[in-house]
């Protein structure tokens, strides 16, 4: 058993911009993650949008976190050497009376402190997005909006941490937590971690964490969302993410260009019991096809490549619950991170990082911090001479291994090399299996890389973890 000055337990979007914000100081930092990698949890179905910041109500925790991580974004996407793109968000509406709530809206913005909000009518709406419906009356713009691969932020945030010394412990779910003499210590199974503080990271499972702890009693209920995903045909459709006017519960159907130039419709907002439902339904897509098609005609149902859905941990009152616990010292509760929590996870770092300073940890930054990531050797962004180059260095990178997003085999292996082992990850990391075909092309060349690499035998290579093997037996073993 080692002693740590800080444990963070979960590794998606939070925990990982905690874990890379405190990482440049003199710190025994560890991060643990019940799933196989990080950001596999909440994170990896994240809607990718980075808020201007006015759907949030004044004196939250949501719109003061989401109006300052908007604007830590470019420089921190090109520390990490992450794309990010402010494409700018339009609410749009269709009567009088929602374009009074996009009135509201801007008016609650600018309490909030987002700049360069406008109230648009018909005319520039149409300049801005030519294959809006003609019904929309009128918008609220808000330039300062982005997009991000969330999964790849995720991980570049957790690779940076790594590299300055956080130690990492993938499927390590926490058992028990129980208050020492030396700190807190935190059971997963047979393996003890000890520590000075605590953060609670844990997203919809947050809750169990604090309870497990004897901290704050709350419930976090998880409100799953259904997206699809359109093919890059439909991606030239728009150019900035697009909103109805919000519901009560949710900020509405969306639509949603990705930096890799496909779209995204959705989500659905449905309270849930269960915290591993994530099917998706005929309801949904007929639900989510309805409003977009509403707001964008083009868009066409033949255009969905694949589905998926996720779980927003929302928690009572709707607000973030972040600072230190009033029942066990050392235990900082960061809880309750639905949307816009992409957008507020640098900032919430920083809070946390304030949280510390102010219980008396001593910070001392390192000589040796390294803040910037490599960027990493992308063909499909190369020119001819950029490719020719690159080549006389690694051949592997002009193999081809996926033919619908032109991800190579070089590409594949950084991947594996970085410490991603199961398919999933892979996938994230490259977009390796998410074009057109959805890795019909691709996916056994890419099990055979893994396979060459780590030496795993082909039967035991999993989707995202332990349970989810791809191949029922042996390959090429004869049948019985």
């Amino acid at each position: 058993m080692a002693h740590h000055d800080i444990l963070i337990i979960g590794a998606g979007v939070t925990g990982a911009a905690i874990a890379r914000r405190l990482c440049r100081y003199d710190l025994k930092i560890t991060l643990l993650e019940k799933e196989a990698d990080v950001s596999f949890g909440t994170s990896k179905a994240n809607s990718g949008i980075i808020h201007a910041g006015f759907h949030a109500k004044p004196d939250t925790l949501k719109a003061q976190l989401s109006v300052k991580g908007n604007a830590l974004f470019d420089s921190l996407t090109r520390e990490l050497n992450v794309p990010f793109r402010r494409c700018g968000e339009l609410v749009v509406a269709f009567t009088n009376e929602e374009m009074l709530e996009v009135e509201n809206l801007y008016s609650q913005g600018l309490e909030n402190g987002v700049n360069y909000l406008e109230i648009i009518g018909r005319e520039r709406l149409r300049e801005l997005e030519p294959n809006i419906s003609e019904d929309a009356y009128g918008a609220l713009y808000a330039p300062t909006a982005g997009i991000i691969e969330p999964y790849e932020y995720c991980f570049a945030l957790v690779e940076n941490a790594v590299k300055n010394g956080v130690e990492l412990f993938t499927s390590t779910p926490v058992t028990s937590i129980r208050k020492g003499t030396n700190g807190i210590s935190v059971f997963s199974g047979k393996r003890l971690f000890q520590a000075q503080f605590v953060v609670n990271a844990a997203g919809v499972f947050a809750d169990e964490i604090s309870r497990m702890a004897g901290a704050e009693e709350f419930r976090i209920r998880p409100r799953k969302g259904e997206e699809y995903v359109l093919d890059k045909r439909a991606g030239k459709l728009v150019s900035h993410i697009i909103f109805p006017v919000p519901q009560p519960q949710s900020k509405g159907i969306l639509i949603i260009p990705t930096v890799d130039g496909t779209m995204m419709i959705g989500p659905t907002a449905k309270d849930v019991d269960d915290k591993h439902d994530l099917t998706t339904s005929r309801e949904g897509l007929e639900q989510i096809l309805q409003h977009a098609q509403k707001m964008v005609p083009g868009i066409r149902s033949k255009d969905i490549i694949t589905s998926f859905a996720g779980l927003r941990p929302a928690a009572e009152g709707e607000d973030f619950i972040i600072g230190m616990s009033d029942k066990l010292p050392g235990f900082i509760q960061a809880a309750g991170i639905q949307s816009p929590g992409l957008t507020a996870s640098p900032a919430i770092a920083e809070k946390i990082h304030d949280v510390l300073l102010d219980d008396g940890l001593r910070l001392t930054e390192k000589t040796n911090y390294m803040p910037e990531l490599k960027k990493r050797v992308k063909i499909r962004e190369l020119t001819p001479e950029q490719i020719e180059q690159v080549l006389r260095q690694r051949a592997d990178y002009g193999r081809v291994v996926c033919r619908c997003e032109e991800i190579s085999e070089g590409e594949v292996v950084d991947a594996i090399d970085s410490g991603h082992s199961t398919m999933d990850a892979i996938k994230f990391a490259t977009r390796a299996g998410m074009g057109r075909c959805q890795g019909g092309f691709c996916t056994f060349r890419v099990m055979h890389i893994l396979h060459q690499i780590t030496g795993v035998p082909l039967e035991k290579i999993t989707k995202s973890g332990a349970g989810s093997e791809i191949l029922a037996r042996k390959i090429f073993e004869e049948a019985p």
